[in-house]
């Protein structure tokens, strides 16, 4: 365990960086399921600007970087596009 007072503050901080990664990153793979899931183009469509929504959200808090979220949002827009 931490002895200074700054890295039992660290250590608290941590955690509470750590509880909001772990809760956005879910919100990520839910979000990329339910595009992957979807049976028509429309739906499809409205589930895959939710996801870029939730992906550049988390880009932006630093949860995931840039290129990543920039990544999984090409890919998304593939599958989508090759549903008929």
């Amino acid at each position: 365990m931490a002895n200074l007072k700054s890295s039992k503050k660290r250590v608290r901080s941590n955690i509470k960086k750590e509880k909001r990664n772990v809760s956005v990153k879910s919100a990520i793979k839910t979000a990329i399921k339910n595009v992957e899931k979807a049976e028509n183009k429309d739906s499809a469509k409205a589930m895959l600007s939710e996801a870029s929504s939730i992906l550049d959200s988390a880009s932006t808090k630093g949860v995931i970087k840039k290129n990543t979220a920039s990544r999984e949002k090409s890919r998304l827009a593939k599958k989508v596009n090759a549903i008929s």
